[in-house]
């Protein structure tokens, strides 16, 4: 019976995994940081854009546009 296994050894196979663990957590990391900037920027620009809206139809409204 012939044997024809994989060449990698264990110890590439280990460095393999622990490449995509630590690639998979660099991600995760990326993604929560990316979201909590969105979030800050959102909670910043949101306000500011409500009142730049409700003036100009006040502006509007009394003629000034």
């Amino acid at each position: 019976m012939l044997d024809n296994r994989g060449k990698l050894a264990v110890e590439t196979l280990l460095k393999i995994v622990l490449v995509l663990v630590a690639i998979l957590l660099a991600l995760q990391i990326l993604s929560i940081l990316v979201g909590a900037i969105i979030s800050t920027v959102v909670n910043l620009v949101l306000p500011l854009a409500l009142l730049a809206i409700v003036v100009l139809i006040g502006l509007w409204l009394v003629d000034y546009l």
